[in-house]
């Protein structure tokens, strides 16, 4: 693939130095507010994704602190029934929709590309409007709920209660047409996650040397894709009945109020697990990193992602143990939710083996890796126990569902999340968190959550009910309460303590080396924060700890253009080079086409007619999202 003079320039004709400045100029975005919204660099993105998650997470911080201020003492008045009904389902919404699968896929979007060894994500342009689409969505949630308009039919929104008989006004409206924001945008990630893995791996990267956290994304990728249209079938169907006058969901004109369980529980469940499997990666990156040696039993880890994957789509009736449904089909559920405790064990064992033969450096990832640890057995043991039909018939909607969830979310992704953020924080912004500060905010943290929540099984146990925001002084519930919403307080001071951390890290942190954990993984192949290209030369691995084997003098491809957006196309098994691909440039029509379809969505929750109107401006700005730019074609 030799060059054709200096208007058609490859990088094995260029010398370092003009190959570096050839490469920032076709590959950087531009200062100003317009290049700002058409960036289609997914380390931007993945930055906004990341920055604005947590700024959901924050928000919805509050919003259990407020629920814990009602509940610490008997007949509270702190807070009024309508306005707490509110804020437990926009706590719930903002946590699962706007919070944890989104924060997920953020990090995918900034690492998965660098951890393949390709130059930007595949379709970037569609990531650019999922982005846009993700930040819609919760700014009309938020907005909603500050002007008194916010949900209040739970972050699951049963029907018939969400119906148009017992919700009244535009609040179950809001929630229905939120879902279609957040999950259009996941499900745009979860393609470009899908396709960026099979084609775009670096020469040599063959399916058995795939890092295990691009593994856990690839595998968390598909559950989107096959989950998440059930949710979005759920809402639309829902807001048909209410805009519409369609009757899905209404038994007197044959409709059913438990299909909605069933869509919404056939993505739910699987949501857990698009929440864990990420997790995983990290645990398992972090461990390799922090244990200096390879994770023990790498097929048995992707086999067990797999297995997980595959057997969370056969879960999701346990939800319903207490609907009436046929006894003969919640053994076959009892038994399912069982056998998916088998993959997550062996995930255990293999970290346990893998710290046991090593030598562990306890920095302040690893520590957060250790506790995921101890929290995330706790909630699954209770997990155990709730897929049982007899016992989960006695704690069903009571606080000890409420202990067992938070145990596996927040343990099993939360504290994966915030080791992950301490871990590749210098490779984002060149800068090292505070080690002392760390320490500090992880024990906090970790105190902080086992003091509030493990409490909660017992005021389950005693028989305290979920959803309500208030109880009579009799009740044996008082005395736990106030000590869980004391203990709350330990569990926000942990937070604010990391998000000082990150702030004050990112402003006038300690520089960071290149590769300042000593990793092997082929994001850290390049410098801290990566150029804008990511790579010069494009990498070739011949292992599957490709910095353990060469790390000064890595293999490198070369052939691409330099004074055009190239990418290189690889099989998908063995990922040898197959073709080169044009990437598309900075663009601001997926900004437009975001902001159509979301004045449109929005526009449809007071008339069905905003869907016909509405259409044009989308149509218009994918037109010009796609129209033909003359790009000559590479004749060489």
């Amino acid at each position: 693939m030799s060059g054709k003079g200096d208007s058609n320039r490859r990088d094995t004709a260029l010398n370092d130095a003009e190959l570096h400045r050839c490469l920032a100029s076709t590959w950087s975005t531009p200062a100003g507010l317009w290049s700002a919204l058409s960036t289609v660099d997914h380390k931007i993105i993945g930055r906004r994704y990341i920055t604005t998650a947590f700024v959901f997470l924050a928000l919805g911080g509050v919003l259990s602190l407020l629920m814990r201020l009602q509940l610490s003492q008997p007949e509270a008045r702190f807070i009024g029934p309508d306005r707490y009904n509110q804020i437990f389902t926009m706590h719930g919404t903002n946590m699962m929709f706007l919070f944890a699968v989104p924060v997920m896929q953020a990090v995918a979007v900034y690492l998965v590309p660098l951890m393949v060894g390709t130059r930007n994500i595949a379709f970037p342009r569609l990531n650019a409007f999922s982005y846009w689409m993700y930040l819609a969505g919760g700014l009309l949630l938020w907005i909603a709920f500050a002007i008194d308009t916010g949900p209040d039919v739970g972050w699951f929104a049963y029907v018939p209660l969400a119906g148009p008989q017992y919700a009244a006004g535009k609040r179950a409206d809001i929630w229905a047409q939120m879902i279609t924001f957040t999950e259009v945008s996941a499900l745009a990630v979860a393609v470009e996650i899908v396709v960026t893995v099979f084609k775009q791996r670096a020469p040599g990267m063959s399916l058995d040397r795939i890092p295990l956290f691009v593994w856990s994304m690839l595998v968390t990728a598909f559950l989107v894709i096959l989950a998440m249209p059930a949710i979005m079938i759920a809402s639309t169907a829902l807001i048909l009945d209410r805009l519409v006058g369609t009757h899905f969901f209404n038994p007197a004109e044959g409709g059913d109020v438990l299909l909605w369980q069933h869509l919404f529980w056939f993505f739910g469940h699987p949501e857990v697990y698009i929440i864990f499997l990420p997790a995983v990666g990290m645990v398992s990156t972090i461990v390799a990193t922090f244990v200096r040696r390879p994770v023990f039993g790498y097929l048995g880890m992707v086999m067990a992602l797999i297995a997980t994957g595959i057997l969370a789509f056969g879960l999701w009736v346990h939800h319903m143990f207490v609907a009436g449904l046929p006894r003969l089909g919640e053994s076959f559920f009892t038994a399912s939710s069982m056998a998916i405790a088998v993959p997550a064990g062996l995930q255990i064992f293999c970290w346990l083996a893998t710290m046991w033969a090593g030598r562990p450096i306890f920095k302040t990832p690893f520590l957060f890796v250790i506790g995921f640890m101890v929290i995330f057995v706790i909630g699954g043991m209770t997990g155990v126990m709730v897929a049982s039909v007899p016992f989960d018939t006695q704690v069903h909607d009571t606080y000890f569902v409420v202990a067992h969830f938070h145990y596996v979310l927040v343990g099993g992704a939360v504290f994966p999340l915030l080791g992950a953020i301490y871990y590749w924080f210098p490779k984002i912004t060149g800068r090292m968190m505070s080690e002392t500060l760390g320490r500090w905010a992880f024990g906090l943290i970790f105190t902080g959550f086992n003091l509030t929540f493990f409490p909660m099984h017992i005021l389950g146990l005693r028989g305290m009910p979920r959803r309500i925001y208030t109880y009579q002084p009799e009740m044996p519930w008082s005395g736990l309460n106030m000590f869980i919403s004391l203990s709350a307080v330990i569990l926000a001071a942990g937070f604010l303590l990391f998000f000082v951390d990150v702030i004050r890290s990112a402003r006038s942190g300690p520089r960071a080396e290149a590769n300042p954990w000593g990793a092997t993984t082929l994001e850290w192949a390049t410098s801290s924060p990566p150029p804008p290209y990511n790579f010069a030369h494009l990498p070739v691995v011949s292992s599957l700890q490709p910095l353990a084997d060469t790390p000064d003098l890595l293999p490198v491809a070369s052939g691409l253009r330099v004074d055009r957006r190239e990418l290189l196309i690889t099989s998908v098994v063995q990922a040898s080079p197959e073709a080169r691909e044009s990437s598309p440039g900075d663009s601001i029509w997926p900004f437009w086409a975001a902001v159509a379809t979301a004045v449109t969505l929005i526009w449809s929750i007071f008339t069905p007619w905003a869907v016909v109107w509405g259409s044009i401006p989308v149509a218009i700005a994918l037109t010009g999202w796609f129209w033909p730019k003359g790009v000559p074609e590479d004749d060489a």
